[in-house]
């Protein structure tokens, strides 16, 4: 289904107007568009009630979704067919990223994928399938070693290499003074692995019955992201302010450096541009993956993903 964004009419006065919105993590420059879209009001412009609530350490935005308390979150395209997979119908409604912000950074000037065998570190709370894929079709023998989401274990020397986002570890490594290069930095998206993350997705029963105010947070929350990218600083203003309601541990240069990041992942690498786009070979190419490396039971395909 293509959204026409200039065409658009103000929902009428519902009680169905109220949409809970939980980003899959803390409050962060990741999500700054809906913060935006929430502080200018585009949200109260189509007639949109919509609430921000950030998941917890012990309750995830997952887990909202499935206990009826959110009704759309961001996943990555990899984690949405998971869940699918799993038997959560999820249908995506607007699709932010289009390139992957993986990379795997090793000891300063050795290559990651040159270190068969390598005690590599990754994350406890997901996020993880398209490493343990490149591990399986490259057979690069990695030993995956959980850890929280810091760099700690890396930055000791416990580790051989470690997998971060290009837009939130990787700063923590810049600004804990490693030395970072194209010899020992190895990016998914410069590689056949780049497959989209973030979307906006929701289950396909609320899309079903809800589907004018899935339609209008989608639409809001592009006009967001356009206008975040458009105007960084203040977007950051707006990002800060939830940053400190949620007491995040964080800083003002990091976030910056994110949002600059997640802005240059969100533009397609042809055409340059914020697409929105979900992309159907790319749906294909990680259902795929998936399928052969027995993370799902099932290729899921993109018709399945789109409402």
């Amino acid at each position: 289904m293509q959204i026409v964004w200039d065409d658009f009419e103000k929902l009428p006065d519902s009680e169905d107007n109220t949409l809970i919105f939980t980003p899959q993590w803390t409050a962060q420059a990741q999500f700054a568009g809906y913060y935006v879209a929430k502080e200018l009001g585009l949200y109260d412009k189509i007639g949109l009630d919509v609430k921000i609530e950030h998941p917890s350490v012990t309750y995830s935005a997952l887990d909202r979704i499935r206990d009826n308390q959110s009704h759309a979150t961001t996943l990555q395209l990899v984690q949405a067919m998971e869940i699918i997979d799993n038997g959560i119908p999820m249908v995506n409604i607007l699709q932010t990223s289009m390139n992957n912000g993986l990379a795997i950074v090793s000891k300063t000037g050795n290559n990651p994928l040159d270190q068969k065998g390598a005690r590599v570190g990754i994350w406890s709370a997901g996020f993880d399938q398209l490493p343990i894929c490149m591990n399986i079709k490259d057979e690069l023998g990695f030993e995956w070693i959980r850890i929280a989401s810091n760099v700690n274990l890396f930055i000791s020397g416990d580790l051989d290499a470690i997998t971060v986002m290009t837009y939130n570890e990787y700063y923590q490594l810049v600004q804990a003074g490693m030395e970072l290069s194209e010899q020992n930095v190895f990016r998914f998206c410069d590689s056949d692995y780049n497959i989209q993350e973030d979307g906006v997705y929701v289950t396909r029963d609320y899309y079903l019955n809800h589907t004018k105010q899935a339609i209008a947070f989608a639409k809001a929350s592009r006009k967001g992201w356009e206008w975040a990218a458009e105007h960084q600083d203040e977007a950051l203003d707006i990002v800060m302010k939830y940053v400190e309601e949620g007491h995040v541990a964080t800083n003002r240069t990091l976030q910056k450096l994110m949002l600059k990041e997640i802005i240059r992942l969100q533009c397609d690498q042809t055409t340059g541009k914020q697409e929105f786009t979900l992309k159907k070979e790319m749906v294909e190419r990680a259902g795929q993956l998936l399928h052969e490396c027995g993370i799902m039971a099932n290729e899921i395909s993109y018709e399945e993903m789109i409402p």
